[in-house]
């Protein structure tokens, strides 16, 4: 079955591992023009605002937020898509090959929320962010896992890799439901009426991405200003375009076609920009009892220790009572050393940061703190733990 599944993973796996490296390069090149005499520029640049269109069909954001709502909807749109397609036709299609994934996700999303609650139940404001450790970052966790070769079998990758695609599913309904502001309910009727369209097209199976793409603009203007955030019109448009289990090539299906082809720019530019514009702290003050402060405490913990206890656990647990099944040529020490890589939070736990913390600025900046000591320890005890506990 392994092999039967390895080909289409390869090539992703080859994409993740390199844009993995480029996201690290766009971090710490924000980390230094954020300490650096260019921070004031670099911070102003983001807060600008950019105008697009002409009168009544134009629309004005701050560069941050261009960022954040307008490309992050196209990065939630090739999130949804691989999900719809690991569900159809993936690893998630199979029930019992499916179940160990689903079950990890669930345990290293909840144990990470249940530390971060315990350490900020006290304040209101700062708990807010629960559900920031509890992401994993598809791109840098799969990268780490590629720089270590042949001492990790491919039935692994597949493991990680659905259980960061379960995670971004989890995150998504986050969002929805806990991370969107005040209603606004004839805009959610418009996006309603876009959805029934989408809906329509795709009953028909329309395989033209045009008339997709002509409602979607419509659809994600419609979300923006409902209420909800912005970036869940990319993953409602990708659940109504075109796929069948029986669609084993690009040219028999729209979905395939626009994941692959969209793939490289989100990978190699989104990623890449999202990670410059949202990685920047300034580190100067930072000190121990700063680190010890609820936030960057709440989420370091719950990404270094909350996401490997989650995930092995519930791995172990479901393992011994034969409800999943070890995934092969592993052992336990390495399926401990990926759960130790789901801490790497990066790129998501920033991007529920901002939305936790959206009325409450002063916090960002431990936001930002305890994702990157939480993501660079569990990178460093992670890739420790495999390369010194297996043989090539």
């Amino acid at each position: 079955m392994i092999q039967y599944i390895s080909k289409p993973f390869k090539w992703f796996f080859k994409l993740e591992a390199a844009s993995g490296l480029v996201l690290l390069f766009a971090a710490v090149i924000a980390l230094i023009i954020s300490n650096s005499d260019l921070s004031n520029a670099y911070f102003d640049i983001l807060n600008s605002y950019l105008k697009l269109g002409v009168g009544i069909f134009s629309l004005k954001l701050s560069v941050l937020h261009w960022i954040n709502d307008v490309l992050m909807a196209i990065f939630f749109f090739l999130v949804s898509l691989e999900i719809k397609r690991e569900f159809i036709q993936g690893e998630l299609s199979n029930p019992k090959q499916a179940l160990l994934p689903i079950v990890a996700a669930v345990g290293g999303m909840v144990v990470p929320a249940l530390i971060y609650i315990a350490i900020n139940f006290k304040d209101p404001v700062t708990l807010k962010g629960w559900a920031i450790p509890s992401a994993t970052d598809i791109a840098f966790s799969l990268g780490v896992l590629s720089l270590l070769g042949k001492r990790v079998p491919l039935s692994l990758k597949v493991f990680l890799t659905a259980l960061a695609i379960i995670d971004d599913l989890g995150a998504i309904v986050i969002i929805a439901f806990f991370y969107s502001g005040e209603v606004q309910y004839f805009y959610l009727l418009l996006m309603l009426g876009c959805l029934i369209i989408l809906l329509i097209l795709n009953k028909f199976n329309i395989k033209n991405f045009i008339p997709y793409l002509i409602v979607g603009i419509f659809l994600w203007e419609f979300t923006h200003v409902s209420g909800i955030h912005a970036t869940i019109a990319g993953v409602l448009l990708a659940l109504t375009i075109p796929h069948k289990s029986s669609d084993k090539k690009h040219s028999g299906s729209l979905l395939l076609k626009l994941e692959h082809a969209i793939s490289p720019y989100v990978a190699f530019g989104i990623m890449p920009i999202f990670a410059f514009a949202n990685a920047g702290v300034s580190l100067e003050g930072v000190t121990f009892t700063s680190l010890m402060s609820p936030v960057p405490l709440g989420i370091l913990c719950g990404l270094f220790f909350g996401k490997q206890i989650g995930v092995f656990i519930f791995s172990y647990l479901s393992i011994k009572l034969n409800f999943a099944e070890m995934p092969n040529n592993s052992d336990w020490l390495k399926l401990y050393g990926v759960g130790v890589l789901t801490g790497i939070g990066f790129t998501m736990s920033l991007f529920v940061g901002n939305l936790a913390f959206a009325d409450a600025a002063t916090h960002t900046d431990g936001v930002k703190i305890g994702v990157l000591l939480g993501s660079l320890l569990s990178t460093i005890f992670g890739y420790s733990l495999i390369f010194f506990g297996s043989k090539k």
